[in-house]
């Protein structure tokens, strides 16, 4: 063998000779020409990395996950990932709205400190750590899809929707067609199948000779869950299956999301039936005259449930074409694939529609990774994982280490081992700002364990305005996984309420969010922590002035316009 490289470099001096140039030329060509090759060796040993993500995507709603919906399950494709790889059953992101997640799973950083606290906001291109990172490891960068960060997005290629996108016939902007926002180039179609498109063409254009790292990211199915009209008839003979928690929760919420005495179920929080008065699906999907609130629910639940699936098959059966891509280039095996979604999604439960909330079917999103070369196939972890870890992870698969800003760590070792390490992360961090925008939610945080969950609803803007009642909610995960009985006021759980409630402070330190910026938060958070007698009393006058004030906005029969909030940068 040390012949052979002996009788190799000597055929190149040769040729540099024969090219007129001298020794040290040819020495130093010869140099440049090693050095090339062992980058080039470098990069064919490093995986590519694909991360695809989806628009509200839930993990009820994926077969693998073995919810309600399996035995319907859209997702026989997606499934696979799960079948080859591993898939993660407390995956949660920390801000359950669009902008925020994608800005969490960019910067690795809680929204506090990449400062996309809700949707209003926006992520320069220069703290787009994860793919100024992937470049610098040698990776060729691309995003596909939806973007919702509004800048520029620093990659090597782009092609994003602007905005929220359309679903049919959908314009992007595009790297190279111009600068940027005025480069729009239009597509003809459904936007599932023009975001695959457009991540195939430039699978087969990319330079083969550096790994990849795409971000491809579909609309889909975010609502108003407009499918593409092959899937008409899919699930049309179907009744699909209900939430129990649609109809019955015994204890469910707090003063915070029903009012004292219930007063605020009309207001708080979107529905599928005609509860909120305001926002609901029977309003779309139940209109004929003469049907029972009942009727109009579940009419509504399965007009919801039938669209929103038609979504996800869509998603599904375009996943397909581009694993069928890389199998065909025999690059599948050697690409590490994630599949998510950027949040969860309510379908039906607790009578919620949207994300948004802390509870489980909004808080977790789904989480699969493929990569056989280190992944036992079928292979499961309930470990704790957040968004703000998904950068650190794809930068480890990389051979690229997180730069210090990050406040996310790597689950490479879960993925490959199965096994936490010994330090690894005991709870989940959470918090919603956008205080009763859109759907109703009021702002909170909280904590999440494997066995609990403690939330605290602190019902303000960042500025203290429009305040609605806070509360606490615990339940108990392992007795009561659909979150149907808040146990907080229970007194065999005060000391789980104390050690939580510890906890959670602990991590709102660590996380540098502990509302400095925001002395109104802050006076309101610490009036209400203890929740003492004198606390609960003024949170029953604010629920009575809350729905004053409501009542006298017409019983929230008009579209609420989302309340600003002043920021501190």
């Amino acid at each position: 063998m040390n012949r052979m490289n002996a009788d190799r470099r000597q055929t190149r001096r040769q040729f540099l000779k024969a090219l007129g140039f001298g020794a040290g030329a040819a020495a130093l060509a010869g140099g440049r020409f090693l050095r090339a090759s062992a980058a080039a060796a470098a990069h064919a040993k490093k995986p590519n990395v694909l991360f695809i993500m989806s628009d509200d995507h839930c993990a009820q709603a994926i077969g693998a996950y073995g919810s309600r919906l399996a035995k319907i399950n859209p997702t026989p494709v997606i499934d696979t990932l799960a079948k080859d790889g591993m898939l993660l059953e407390n995956c949660f992101c920390t801000n359950s709205i669009c902008t925020p997640s994608r800005a969490c799973i960019m910067t690795g950083q809680y929204s506090i400190q990449n400062g996309a606290l809700d949707l209003t906001d926006r992520l320069q291109p220069a703290n787009h750590y994860l793919s100024i990172e992937m470049r610098k490891a040698g990776y060729q960068t691309a995003m596909i899809g939806k973007w919702h960060l509004k800048e520029e997005p620093n990659f090597e290629y782009y092609k994003v929707l602007p905005g929220q996108g359309k679903y049919h016939d959908p314009d992007f902007r595009e790297k190279g067609k111009g600068n940027w926002p005025r480069n729009i180039v239009h597509m003809k179609g459904h936007s599932s199948d023009c975001i695959a498109d457009s991540s195939l063409a430039w699978l087969k254009r990319r330079d083969k000779t550096r790994p990849f790292f795409l971000m491809h990211h579909f609309k889909a199915p975010h609502d108003m869950f407009d499918y593409a009209a092959r899937y008409e008839d899919y699930l049309a003979d179907v009744d699909i299956p209900e939430p129990e928690s649609l109809w019955k929760q015994p204890n469910f919420g707090s003063i915070a999301t029903r009012g004292a005495d219930d007063e605020l179920v009309r207001y708080i929080g979107t529905s599928i039936g005609r509860r909120n008065l305001r926002r609901n699906y029977a309003k779309s999907w139940a209109k004929e005259k003469g049907l029972t609130d009942e009727q109009a629910k579940r009419q509504a639940y399965q007009a919801y449930l039938k669209k929103y699936l038609r979504c996800v098959k869509g998603v599904d059966d375009n996943m397909k074409r581009l694993l069928d891509y890389l199998r065909d280039e025999g690059e599948l095996d050697n690409t590490v694939i994630f599949y998510t979604g950027d949040q969860g999604f309510m379908l039906g439960e607790h009578d919620y529609q949207d994300k948004r909330w802390m509870y489980d079917e909004s808080q977790r999103m789904p989480m699969l990774v493929r990569y056989p070369k280190a992944i036992r196939a079928g292979s499961k972890s309930d470990a704790i994982v957040e968004n703000v870890d998904f950068a650190a992870t794809m930068l480890d698969f990389a051979g690229a280490a997180a730069p210090k800003q990050m406040q996310g760590r790597s689950f490479r070792p879960i993925l490959e081992t199965g096994k936490e390490q010994a330090d690894w992360k005991q709870a989940a961090y959470y918090r919603y700002w956008m205080h009763m925008a859109h759907h109703d939610n009021p702002a909170h945080f909280g904590i999440r364990t494997k066995t609990h969950k403690l939330i605290f609803y602190y019902g303000c803007t960042t500025d203290g305005a429009n305040q609605t009642p806070p509360g606490w909610e615990l339940y108990d995960l392992a007795k009561d996984p659909r979150e149907v009985n808040n146990v907080y006021d229970d007194p065999a759980y005060a000391a789980t309420v104390k050690d939580l409630k510890a906890r959670l402070k602990q991590l709102r330190e660590k996380y540098g969010d502990t509302d400095e910026k925001y002395p109104a938060v802050k006076k309101i958070v610490e009036e209400f922590w203890d929740y003492d007698e004198a606390a609960r009393k003024k949170a029953v006058e604010i629920s009575h002035e809350t729905l004053a004030r409501y009542k006298s906005r017409g019983q929230g029969k008009e579209r609420r316009k989302p309340t600003k909030t002043k920021k501190t940068k």
